[in-house]
């Protein structure tokens, strides 16, 4: 749960993989997006020791914002398909 003093603003969700991490659900409330929570939450996570070393892996609608980003934080487009994008990083030990 992600949240702005008493109100609850969004959500992340990691499933473990056998290689890493599948980073499965991440919302942000509209209000609240562009703001930098969304970069301040995964840096937190990419930045946890159990992390480090991992491949981290997870699909984004075409066309969202968010894809800038998880390019920032330098995931590269595996594939895709008509509905969305599938990338991944591998994060820094």
């Amino acid at each position: 749960m992600i949240k702005a003093g008493p109100r609850f603003i969004g959500c992340i969700a990691f499933k473990t993989l056998t290689d890493g991490y599948l980073l499965e659900h991440f919302y942000i409330h509209p209000d609240f997006q562009g703001k930098g929570i969304g970069s301040q939450v995964l840096t937190y996570f990419l930045k946890q020791d159990h992390v480090a070393g991992k491949r981290v892996t997870l699909n984004v609608l075409q066309g969202s914002a968010a894809i800038r980003l998880y390019e920032r934080f330098g995931f590269a487009v595996d594939r895709e398909d008509p509905v969305d994008i599938f990338m991944s990083t591998v994060v820094d030990s």
